[in-house]
C-alpha cells in the first residue's frame, strides 16, 4: 500500500541507493552498493557550485564474503564529493572491513571503526545496507541446501501441498511421493 496523497510540496534532494549482491567461483558473494545524491537547483558551496541534477555525492562500496559471512575483501571508491582532493582519501581505509564477520555486533564495530573523522558518514552507511544484502543475496542458496536434506514445513500442510499432489511433484520434485 503506497503512502497517502502528499500536500503541495517541491523536491529538493534525491538520494538513490542500489545495492546488489553476486555470487562468485569458490562460494563467495560480492555485495555492492552505490549510493548518488543530486539536487534540483543548484548547490552553492565554498568548495564550488554543482549545477541542478549533478551528483554532490557518487560513492561505491563493494565487499567480499564467503559462506560463513566473513569478509574477504572491501573497497571504497568515490566518483563526486563535495570535498574533491579530501573526501576520498578515506576509501582505503573501507579495506579495514576486511577480517571481520556479519554477525552480532558487526554494526557497533563498525560504527567504532568509522566514527567522526575515521570515515565518511555516507560511505559508513552503505555498509548496514550491505551487511543486510548478504542475508538477502545467501537466502536461496540456504534454502536450497535445506531442501535437499529436510522435507520443508509446509507439505502436506494443505490440500495444494500434498506430498503426492502435482504442485509437489512440480515445485518440490524431491519430496513428491507416488499416489499409490
Amino acid at each position: 500500500m503506497p503512502l497517502s496523497p502528499a500536500g503541495e510540496r517541491q523536491l529538493l534532494h534525491t538520494r538513490r541507493i542500489e545495492a546488489n549482491g553476486y555470487s562468485r567461483p569458490g562460494g563467495l558473494y560480492d555485495l555492492e552498493a552505490h549510493l548518488i545524491d543530486t539536487k534540483t537547483h543548484t548547490k552553492e558551496s565554498p568548495a564550488g557550485n554543482r549545477m541542478a541534477g549533478e551528483p554532490i555525492h557518487e560513492m561505491w562500496l563493494r565487499i567480499t564474503i564467503d559462506g560463513s559471512l566473513n569478509i574477504t575483501a572491501a573497497e571504497a571508491a568515490f566518483d563526486a564529493v563535495p570535498y574533491a582532493g579530501h573526501c576520498e582519501n578515506i576509501a582505503p581505509d573501507y579495506g579495514r572491513l576486511t577480517g571481520l564477520r556479519i554477525a552480532p555486533g558487526f554494526s557497533a564495530q563498525v560504527r567504532s571503526m568509522f566514527a567522526g573523522t575515521q570515515g565518511c558518514t555516507h560511505v559508513s552507511d552503505l555498509i548496514g545496507i550491505l551487511a543486510t544484502l548478504a542475508f538477502q543475496t545467501m537466502a536461496n542458496r540456504r534454502a536450497r541446501e535445506e531442501l535437499d536434506v529436510k522435507q520443508p514445513f509446509q507439505l502436506d500442510r494443505c490440500h495444494a501441498l500434498s506430498t503426492s499432489g502435482e504442485v509437489v511433484a512440480r515445485y518440490y520434485p524431491r519430496w513428491s511421493v507416488k499416489a499409490g
